[in-house]
């Protein structure tokens, strides 16, 4: 696939415009898949998608074919991500549909492995509970959290995506992973 897009963005840095579509069909479902996790709301995700595949295709230009696409868009959604949060609180709002028109919800991508209604329900509690406890954390931490665990990256991958050595983003992930204990730590002793 890489070797695909590489030449669809030849044609792009060409100065056809149309194969930049191309692009966005290839990842716009997995972009837009990161930014909601990172800001945890239906409409600014799909507004930092947008803003993203923007930025990508003004800043086309700089792409070197011999580096891999997916860390170059993954590192432009994460910085427009990060700079929405920084001007916009995010909403806790984890029902809401993926898509307009659509009646699904982030919450019913996952995968469904209970065999009983008790089991499900629980999941999805703690599938919403685990959101809340990203949702508080500080964006660094959220960021490299999601892109290990849910977006599945490797830590080399994180580095290039974050621009980031890998010593930073190993730090970064335990300190998250921290933080994240200390949140449930806290919920736990709350809720007892």
């Amino acid at each position: 696939m890489e070797n695909e897009i590489n030449q669809i963005i030849k044609q792009v840095k060409k100065g056809n415009k149309d194969a930049f579509g191309v692009i966005i069909d290839a990842y716009e479902r997995r972009i837009y898949q990161h930014c909601y996790r990172l800001l945890g709301s239906f409409h600014d995700a799909e507004e930092v998608t947008q803003e993203a595949f923007v930025k990508a295709y003004t800043k086309i230009h700089t792409f070197k074919n011999k580096q891999k696409f997916s860390p170059w868009i993954y590192r432009i959604a994460t910085n427009t991500a990060v700079d929405w949060m920084r001007k916009k609180k995010p909403l806790y709002i984890l029902d809401q549909p993926i898509a307009v028109g659509e009646n699904i919800t982030y919450l019913d991508h996952v995968k469904n492995t209970s065999e009983t209604p008790e089991e499900t329900i629980e999941q999805k509690e703690n599938q919403d509970e685990m959101q809340q406890f990203l949702l508080q954390l500080p964006s660094k931490y959220r960021v490299v959290l999601v892109l290990r665990y849910m977006d599945e990256l490797s830590i080399k991958e994180m580095s290039e995506v974050l621009d980031l050595p890998i010593g930073t983003i190993k730090t970064q992930l335990h300190r998250g992973r921290e933080a994240l204990r200390e949140l449930m730590h806290g919920r736990a002793k709350g809720g007892q």
